[in-house]
């Protein structure tokens, strides 16, 4: 598993979760070792990298668009 996105929030580590989620992704929170830095650590398969970027861009690209 690699480091794919550290979350600022608590409420922007939830919206990624729930992308990763809908878009089939598996992924792993690891705690943030510096606790000022957000809340978690989100990590994917290494393979799975493209598609997680992919899943989050369609989802960013879709909110703006609203």
């Amino acid at each position: 598993m690699v480091r794919f996105y550290d979350p600022a929030s608590r409420e922007d580590q939830e919206r990624v979760e729930a992308i990763l989620q809908s878009a089939g992704i598996e992924y792993f929170l690891a705690e943030e070792p510096a606790a000022e830095l957000g809340p978690s650590q989100i990590k994917v398969a290494e393979e799975d990298i493209p598609y997680a970027e992919k899943a989050l861009q369609e989802a960013r690209a879709g909110n703006q668009s609203s």
